[in-house]
């Protein structure tokens, strides 16, 4: 059977056609889809925090004044008479010492003689770490054990000048860092390798995520795999008789890609007029005014003086003018039902409503029953 050229021409249109719509719907969704490695965090797998009490030394005159601060000066006796150092007759009046916090995040799977990042801030009443070095400071965690031990130059980001009449601060030049600065000298035992269920934990619980999540992995992996135990769980069972282990099973895992369902949400931040709306928040019919009652009052006092050669006195006379403006010129404005957030936010764009007014029209209408979506004040 031969088609004639036009047959073929249309022919080809069509296929050409029908590869570009199939691109586009592939590109649409992969771009509104996002990997199971970045919704969700594996049960057990988790950082645990670190902190420690230390001293910094080598500091330009910003140091802690003993004086005001006593542990400082305990520490600075006792770390000299573990050094050999007798001071405990001695007035110390040193002001480059000053004592620090400590504080670091142990990662999961941390192994023995590798390097973490320390935090270092001020505890006393230095005005500068700049220049400073810690020294050795061990590092607890919750139990009271030694998990690191952090030393090292401090690095900050801040810093302050002072003059006779005049200071300039710029950042918060008690606070700093120390890249690479604690070593890590015990590991925590995890062996993700034996365990034989895993959980794995949405950072936003969803029911429809969560499903989809259960779903995704059941159609790549095979039926029975994973199972939907509530909105924030996903629990995970390797197959039996599988040829891949547990960490190569969860390789394969976060790399699936869902498209993750949200609640319709108002988040409002009244203290700084921020205003974030979800994509799904919908709005019934519903009638929207907005106006202020403006009141200005403007004094404009004048003197009055007397005639030439009479005997009368220079007075001052009072002069108010008083204008009210009820801004009659605003009308209702419709909003129609079921309208999208991108149609809501124009309409009261239109409106020409500020970020407080339109928190307040906001509470309004979910106040009236007429706004599909939870409003949460931070």
């Amino acid at each position: 059977m031969s088609f004639s050229r036009p047959s073929a021409i249309a022919a080809a249109l069509f296929v050409a056609l029908t590869i570009l719509v199939t691109c586009l719907s592939a590109a649409a969704q992969a771009a509104g889809s996002s990997r199971i490695k970045d919704l969700v965090d594996i049960e057990g797998v988790r950082e645990n925090q670190l902190v420690g009490y230390g001293l910094v030394v080598g500091l330009n005159g910003t140091g802690d004044s003993l004086n005001n601060a006593p542990f400082t000066r305990q520490s600075l006796q006792a770390m000299l008479e573990r050094l050999g150092v007798n001071t405990r007759d001695a007035t110390l009046r040193t002001d480059n010492v000053a004592a620090v916090m400590v504080t670091a995040n142990l990662p999961p799977f941390g192994t023995q003689g590798s390097r973490i990042d320390v935090t270092v801030s001020a505890l006393g009443d230095a005005d500068s770490l700049q220049g400073g070095t810690l020294l050795v400071t061990p590092l607890l965690g919750a139990d009271g054990e030694v998990y690191a031990v952090a030393q090292g130059p401090v690095a900050i980001a801040g810093y302050s000048a002072e003059g006779v009449a005049a200071t300039i601060t710029r950042g918060v030049p008690t606070v700093g860092r120390i890249s690479n600065g604690a070593t890590i000298e015990r590991e925590i035992s995890f062996s993700l390798d034996q365990l034989g269920v895993i959980r794995l934990s949405l950072r936003n619980p969803d029911l429809t995520t969560a499903r989809r999540i259960a779903t995704t992995i059941n159609d790549f992996v095979g039926v029975g795999t994973a199972d939907l135990i509530g909105p924030a769980t996903v629990r995970v069972r390797p197959p039996k008789g599988g040829r891949t282990g547990i960490v190569e099973l969860l390789t394969d895992i976060e790399q699936l890609r869902i498209e993750p369902d949200m609640p319709a949400k108002v988040v409002i931040d009244e203290q700084s007029g921020i205003i974030v709306m979800g994509r799904d928040v919908r709005v019934s019919t519903v009638a929207i005014a907005q106006g202020n009652l403006t009141v200005t009052v403007t004094e404009s006092p004048v003197a009055d003086q007397p005639l030439p050669f009479s005997d009368g006195e220079t007075v001052v006379v009072p002069r108010t003018e008083v204008g009210v403006d009820d801004e009659r010129g605003n009308r209702l404005a419709i909003v129609s039902n079921g309208i999208s957030l991108q149609e809501l936010v124009d309409g009261l764009n239109a409106l020409g409503i500020g970020p407080r007014d339109m928190i307040a029209i906001l509470q309004a209408i979910k106040a009236a029953g007429a706004l599909q979506a939870e409003i949460e004040v931070m």
